[in-house]
């Protein structure tokens, strides 16, 4: 008997559309894993960065407390975590020199900063301004802005540490009359920008070559 080759041996229509709706859910599960992965990922994320927030804003409020004391009288600003002391406090005009009130200042700050660079592995930057006019000619002791800032931010440096913070763990910067926090206009303008700031600072990560 000849074979009937009227007959369609294709699979039937149901099959093929079933075969294929399996797809599609397969693809839609797929991107539905995706999407929940991807939204618990982003919660996270925005979880650890609201937890780091909190942590920075309860530390800022800790050194508000442990300098709560100099910041009531008046002796120091803090202003994003940095601690201004005006020039007017610590030195002379055109000198290096701790005043005694300057001296005496820094050794009650020497305290609280350096419970607070134990408490969280941190560094202290201490840097030096000057207002914008030039060191005058008859002056041999510095040779410009840059020189005066950087020898009083040493000075203050050195000062906090024989308060007892380790010489690890702060370092002078000098910016001479660059970054004025007001305008350099008149005398009393200037006083503002002859400063000293120390700020607490992350350390450096290291690579493990840069291991000791």
């Amino acid at each position: 008997m000849m074979p009937n080759h009227s007959q369609d041996d294709s699979p039937p229509v149901w099959a093929i559309f079933g075969d294929l709706m399996a797809g599609m859910v397969g693809v839609f599960v797929m991107l539905l894993i995706w999407t929940l992965s991807f939204q618990v990922d982003l919660a996270a994320s925005l979880q650890t960065e609201v937890e780091k927030r909190e942590q920075e804003q309860t530390r800022r409020e800790q050194l508000e407390y442990a300098l709560a004391a100099p910041l009531a009288e008046g002796r120091i600003t803090l202003v994003d975590g940095r601690i201004g002391i005006s020039g007017n406090i610590l030195f002379a005009l055109n000198s290096k020199e701790l005043s005694n009130e300057g001296a005496t200042l820094l050794s009650d700050l020497s305290a609280p900063l350096k419970s607070w660079l134990n408490d969280h592995d941190q560094l202290l930057m201490v840097s030096g301004f000057t207002d914008d006019l030039a060191i005058h000619e008859d002056n041999y002791q510095f040779d410009d802005n840059w020189d005066l800032s950087a020898q009083r931010a040493l000075e203050v440096t050195r000062k906090l540490v024989s308060g007892g913070i380790q010489a690890n763990q702060v370092f002078a910067a000098a910016f001479g009359e660059h970054h004025p926090i007001a305008p350099n206009l008149d005398q009393t303008t200037r006083s503002k920008n002859r400063r000293v700031e120390i700020a607490p600072v992350p350390r450096a990560s290291r690579t493990p070559k840069e291991q000791p």
